[in-house]
């Protein structure tokens, strides 16, 4: 009984965690409605919300790409919200016969496969090879949670706090 109290209790931890950072950075116009960005097209200086809003493309690690050792969570929750139909692209290295580990993209089914890394019912959506030239483009289409982690070599880089982040798109506004 405790074990199923800690996992709920857990859960919406998460579920808020994840809320609160897709919020964070949300841009609110008048009566809490989201704002507009670019501040245009409607008349007497009010904005209206989400005038030329369109869905938008985001390189996963920034300059950074998607390698080992940089703060996916930290990115995610810097450049978000993020919302339906944006784009994810995955750029990194294909394997090099010189050494390196290669990396991929797996799409893990829930909260606790993801906080375990367990990939025994992920899907993989990128291979080692898909992420060289333009990358792999990964498009968000429903409002839940997306939980993106490494696979390779047994999660390794997933495992020790790597190469893992959560993002939870939005709907824009009006819905």
């Amino acid at each position: 009984m405790a074990l199923a109290n800690a996992q709920i209790y857990l859960f919406l931890v998460m579920s808020s965690f994840m809320f609160v950072h897709s919020m964070a950075n949300f841009n609110y116009g008048p009566w809490g409605r989201p704002g507009n960005w670019n501040k245009t097209n409607f008349p007497n200086g009010n904005n209206h919300p989400n005038a030329t809003q369109t869905s938008n493309k985001f390189n996963v690690g920034g300059s950074e790409n998607w390698r080992y050792g940089f703060d996916y969570m930290d990115w995610a929750r810097k450049n978000g919200p993020f919302f339906v139909n944006d784009t994810l692209v995955f750029k990194y290295d294909p394997p090099n016969p010189n050494g390196g580990f290669p990396h991929s993209v797996y799409l893990l089914p829930n909260y606790w496969s993801f906080i375990k890394c367990d990939f025994r019912r992920a899907k993989r959506i990128a291979n080692p090879n898909q992420g060289a030239g333009e990358g792999f483009e990964f498009v968000l289409k429903k409002t839940q949670p997306y939980f993106f982690a490494c696979g390779e070599h047994g999660g390794i880089h997933c495992n020790n706090g790597t190469m893992k982040f959560v993002v939870m798109p939005l709907k824009r506004w009006p819905y």
